[in-house]
């Protein structure tokens, strides 16, 4: 079977089960604090199993991409040199919400893989929970007894908890779980030795295929289980390792999910792909086989992480992603000689592969090819660069060992790669101190956790059921009883608390907009409330400090000054989507807003700089919708399928429900769940402050609105104001500016030629200085130049001499500069070289530089040590 049927088959079958088949939710989660990635099947359904929402069916099936590299779930070091590990994968699941549990689970499981995909029954294992005494979880009696209906006792495993409990994360739903192996290995292999010996001994052929876990209890912060009001069925099959059960091979990578990307690489680098069948392959195929693995894995899941609208960046998510990709880069420069960018290439490759199950990467195609390309031409770039440091590095290391603080700043601050530096240092005969280097990383990362760390106490619940509620589309005041809290210490807060209320006006952060802030007033206290999100449904009010009467009645009070400014720069981000459509053509898609109430920053697709005309066209057309004073038309719980076909925008990477939210403003109509002026004319101006690029075939626009614009015109008078003052008020400001710029460059002129003048004249002076040591004619003196005239009067000093060597010292603005030149005679009679003579002297200045071995320069910080860098520079050729 073809990848695509498999796939088809499983959501056909579950269909007929009476499940409702949705979507895949975005790779990248926008909505959950708790996680970059989505990293498993269910956590689009985190809210249901927490008892926080209601789904649209106690039964739903689907396919989710998943991505599992960073956190508990990381799988990225594994990548690549095994053939069943992936960054991102496919994860097929059916989910019962409170209705069936673990007969029909097993029983369909069954069904499924050996009735419907005819699985030979002989390679399959099953895996039940042992109990765990220490937790008071007693052995899986049920699905024990389940199991024996449909396979052998001695096909039943006993798992322990790390095997078959399966958690959420260190709180939250959990339950033991059941899982389905399949043996792969050939008759010959499978007579030898048991299978059974081999289940979860990562043994490449017996793989974990499918696993049942079954929702029943709920983990407490202080580790205690308690059971859950309702049970739940989360499954999740690998669909990759799926795919290599129904197609005969022992590789992930040998099946049709990843065949047409390694064709292709074997294409553009000219290199072959041996399969997993073929046995003892050379060191270098190998090495070539791995790299391969590495870049058609990872071309998915920054693809598709892209599509989903995570850009390549330096911090959060985007950071992994960029992570991702240059570990790609890195295998292809390294071990298939690729100096140029080419993973791009791939990308039309799997749109044609996966488009009909995933659309957005047929739709997001272009943007993503664009954005590839660019990262990686800019790391190849930050390669080259590494080269150089590491040579750096070389020339300054006495011995044949680096240090491996050296290394570690170099992966720390360029990016490169220790194992690569480790191979080019090979090549030079050189190595580095791994210890120093690890324990350089250890501590970054345990900085890093330090800053993470987060502890959180369980829920007080006050009320029970789903009693919470947001009014704030209406309300901006209103009265309300809190229905839980809890306690959060973090590291980079401190000591705040998570209050939920019943009804609540405020605003949870979403959708680029940030969160309400305000107070909650009762007869006695006022808790400031200083941010509010929004975690698996739940609207989280952020507070220092609890009030005393938790069951009291209070007042919530959003600070609605904040509130109005921030829904200005909101309903701007919309006229501004608008305007850069109109103006520079329907290809623009938002791709990211911050929505504040200081400014608002609007990303998007558009593959050039927009001229500073285009920027003043689209200043325009927003403040002609301002002054139109165009009225909001707010459409609630309307069908999402009917506002998209009325021409609502709908944003790629967003997860939308079956009832959505439409703002109208004229012609400008986007699906939103933010918060709106009432009319245009309320945001009062648009001023554009300015346009950059975030990665390649993305730009950001940064803007203000209302207060801020009257605060920005209010500083340019002043501005203007000071200028003038200083011009001594003339009728024509621009034109006094020009006059002095006019006059600057003339004067600049006869600076410069002052200068070349007096280094002429310093020339004759210095040459009767020169010292002749050992066939070397001299020099190390301290002059009064510029950089460009120190320059300038060296290769004057070099003109007539072919054994010069001048050391020439400058300090301008208290920083000193050192200047070497070398005769190119000298350089190869006498192996003087100017690059590492100012590095060595540069020492004394505390500083460096480097250049060619007859030219070089270094600049430092300590004007003191000029005088016994001159002294020094004679021991060279002495």
């Amino acid at each position: 079977m073809k990848s695509r049927d498999i796939r088809k088959a499983f959501l056909n079958f579950f269909e007929s089960k009476g499940h409702l088949i949705v979507p895949s939710a975005p790779i990248v989660l926008k909505d959950d604090p708790t996680l970059m990635f989505n990293n498993s099947g269910m956590a689009q359904f985190k809210e249901y199993f927490l008892g926080n929402g209601t789904p649209k069916s106690k039964r739903i099936a689907d396919t989710q991409k998943c991505l599992r590299v960073s956190g508990k779930h990381n799988d990225l070091e594994d990548v690549g040199f095994d053939t069943y590990h992936h960054t991102m994968f496919e994860m097929l699941g059916n989910w019962s919400f409170g209705d069936y549990f673990k007969k029909e689970a097993i029983a369909w499981a069954w069904e499924f893989l050996t009735e419907v995909l005819k699985i030979d029954k002989d390679r399959l294992y099953v895996s039940v929970f042992e109990g765990n005494e220490a937790e008071n979880v007693p052995f899986d009696q049920e699905a024990f007894d389940l199991w024996k209906q449909y396979v052998p006792e001695d096909r039943i495993i006993y798992g322990n908890k790390k095997d078959n409990f399966w958690e959420m994360g260190d709180q939250g739903p959990c339950g033991p779980c059941s899982e389905i192996h399949i043996d792969l290995r050939s008759d010959e292999e499978r007579a030898q030795v048991s299978g059974r010996s081999l289940v979860n001994a990562d043994h490449p052929q017996v793989v974990e295929i499918w696993n049942n876990v079954f929702m029943e209890f709920n983990r407490k912060a202080d580790g205690s289980l308690e059971k859950l009001p309702a049970k739940h069925v989360d499954t999740g099959m690998g669909f990759e390792r799926l795919c290599m059960a129904m197609q005969g091979v022992t590789s992930n990578y040998d099946t049709d999910v990843f065949t047409p990307l390694i064709q292709k690489v074997a294409q553009i680098t000219g290199l072959k792909y041996t399969s997993n069948e073929v046995k003892n392959i050379s060191e270098e195929q190998n090495k070539i086989n791995i790299a391969i693995r590495v870049i058609v894995d990872h071309v998915r899941a920054v693809a598709f992480a892209i599509a989903d609208g995570q850009l390549p960046s330096n911090t959060g998510a985007g950071y992994v992603i960029r992570r991702i990709l240059r570990r790609a880069i890195r295998y292809g420069f390294t071990f298939l000689n690729q100096k140029e960018p080419f993973i791009y290439q791939l990308v039309a490759v799997l749109a044609d592969q996966m488009g009909e199950f995933f659309p957005e990467i047929k739709s997001q195609q272009n943007l993503v090819t664009q954005v590839i390309r660019e990262e990686e031409a800019s790391f190849l770039r930050t390669l080259e660069q590494g080269l150089h440091l590491l040579e750096k590095v070389v020339a300054e290391t006495s011995g044949k060992e680096v240090k491996g603080e050296k290394v570690f700043e170099l992966y720390d601050t360029f990016g490169f790669p220790k194992d690569l530096t480790a191979l080019i240092l090979k090549e030079k005969g050189y190595s580095f101190n791994e210890s120093e280097f690890e324990a350089e990383l250890k501590k970054q990362k345990d900085r890093s956790r330090a800053a993470s760390e987060v502890a959180t106490g369980d829920w007080h619940i006050l009320v029970e059921g789903n009693t919470e509620e947001f009014v704030g589309y209406d309300q901006t005041e209103n009265e309300v009883k809190i229905t839980r809290y809890r306690k959060v210490d973090s590291k980079k807060d401190g000591i705040l608390y998570q209050i939920v209320l019943d009804a609540t006006p405020f605003y949870p952060e979403g959708g680029g907009q940030v969160g309400d802030r305000g107070v909650l007033v009762s007869a006695n206290e006022t808790i400031e409330i200083i941010d509010t999100k929004k975690e698996n449904n739940l609207i989280l009010h952020f507070a220092k400090q609890l009030p005393e009467n938790v069951n009291t009645t209070f007042q919530a009070k959003v600070n609605t000054e904040l509130r109005s400014l921030a829904a200005s720069n909101h309903s701007a981000t919309h006229l501004l989507h608008q305007a850069l459509r109109t103006i520079l053509g329907t290809h623009v898609e938002q791709k990211g807003s911050l929505v504040s109430p200081n400014y608002l920053r609007f990303d998007f697709s558009h593959f050039a700089k927009v001229t500073d005309e285009e920027l003043k066209e689209v200043e325009d057309f927003v403040n002609a919708r301002i002054q139109e004073h165009l009225p909001l038309i707010e459409r609630r719980n309307i069908p999402f399928a009917q506002a998209v076909e009325e021409g609502a925008m709908a944003l790629f990477g967003e997860k939308y429900g079956d009832s959505v939210r439409a703002i109208k403003f004229g012609e400008s109509m986007e699906l939103c769940g933010g918060i709106h002026v009432q009319n245009t004319a309320d945001i009062w101006y648009f001023k554009i402050v300015s346009e950059s690029a975030v990665a390649a075939g993305i730009r950001r626009i940064e803007a203000i609105t209302n207060k801020a614009v009257k605060e920005y015109f209010a500083d340019q008078e002043h501005l203007l104001a000071e200028i003038a003052a200083l011009l001594k008020n003339p009728q024509d400001v621009a034109k006094s500016v020009t006059s002095l710029q006019d006059e600057n460059a003339k004067l600049k002129k006869q600076v410069e030629q002052l200068l070349k003048d007096k280094a002429k004249n310093l020339k004759g002076e210095l040459a009767s200085q020169l010292e002749n040591i050992n066939g070397v004619d001299f020099l190390a003196v301290q002059v009064d130049l510029d950089a460009a005239g120190v320059k300038d009067l060296a290769y004057e000093l070099g003109n007539n001499k072919n054994n010069l060597f001048v050391v020439l010292a400058t300090v301008n603005e208290n920083k000193p500069m050192l200047t070497c030149y070398v005769s190119k005679e000298l350089v190869e009679s006498k192996g003087l070289n100017a690059g590492q003579v100012v590095r060595e002297l540069g020492k004394y200045i505390q500083g460096g530089g480097g250049g060619q071995p007859f030219f070089a320069t270094a600049g430092g910080k300590n004007a003191a040590g000029i005088q016994e860098a001159l002294e020094k520079a004679k021991e060279f050729v002495k």
